[in-house]
């Protein structure tokens, strides 16, 4: 425990508080918010709110008046985000079970599929979908920017996305959209390296999208991330492109 005489003055109430509990400092929440609004203005991309790193439904309300939607990985979770933050829903997960992807569809606005032979699975049933949901798939361009090869969704045996190898377009009938996840934590020069990478391999498919996501990993809201890059790397991206974006 710290020691009373280093708890800066503002955070001493904190003494008095039932533990365990969460305490937020919104000054922060807004200031991040900030960024991320500034970021979504400049390039006209879509940011989304990870449900897996911050799910504090009370905060809600001020973060859906900035942000565009959640990113999903669960049924749950996808409905946390349906009844409280009622914006898009995204979701994508590994695997699905044949009773909770029903639901998903009830609930989510995008839905991403792991693999070629996921999507041949469920395809039948995601195209009779009673209400609006387009499908996107996740895509590895087996390009590695994480240090630490467990937290690396590129790392050698990775079954996370479908490498340039093993992709069909002719299964892409009902798909609109790419997605890719290879951060974390990082700046934008890592993104800018990715990108590179996934244009070379993926470009042609690209061109047959509405959109495309670039996943999580960003660090925006740090001291040192260099906004005006990738904001630069999101505007040329589009100018290339044409296609919707989302972080």
């Amino acid at each position: 425990m710290m020691p009373r005489a280093e708890i800066p003055e503002k955070f001493r109430f904190v003494q008095s508080l039932r533990t365990p509990c969460y305490i937020v400092d919104e000054a922060l929440i807004e200031r991040n918010l900030d960024i991320l609004a500034s970021v979504q203005e400049r390039t006209e991309c879509r940011i989304l709110l990870a449900l897996k790193g911050f799910a504090m439904w009370s905060l809600f309300p001020a973060i859906r008046k900035r942000l565009c939607g959640v990113a999903a990985s669960s049924l749950h979770e996808a409905i946390l985000g349906r009844e409280e933050f009622s914006r898009e829903v995204h979701v994508y997960a590994p695997a699905y079970r044949d009773d909770e992807f029903e639901a998903l569809l009830e609930i989510a606005d995008h839905i991403v599929f792991n693999s070629i032979s996921q999507w041949q699975r469920f395809r039948s049933a995601a195209l009779r979908a009673a209400r609006p949901v387009t499908f996107g798939l996740r895509i590895n361009p087996e390009h590695s920017e994480v240090a630490v090869r467990l937290y690396d969704p590129c790392a050698p045996g990775s079954r996370l996305g479908i490498r340039l190898a093993d992709f069909d377009a002719a299964q892409l009938e009902g798909i609109t959209g790419l997605h890719f996840h290879t951060l974390c934590e990082l700046n934008a020069d890592a993104l800018e390296r990715t990108l590179q990478v996934v244009e070379q391999k993926f470009g042609p498919y690209l061109d047959r999208m509405q959109w495309v996501n670039f996943g999580g990993g960003h660090h925006i809201t740090r001291e040192d991330y260099d906004v005006d890059r990738l904001c630069r790397i999101i505007e040329d991206f589009r100018a290339r492109r044409s296609l919707l974006v989302y972080l």
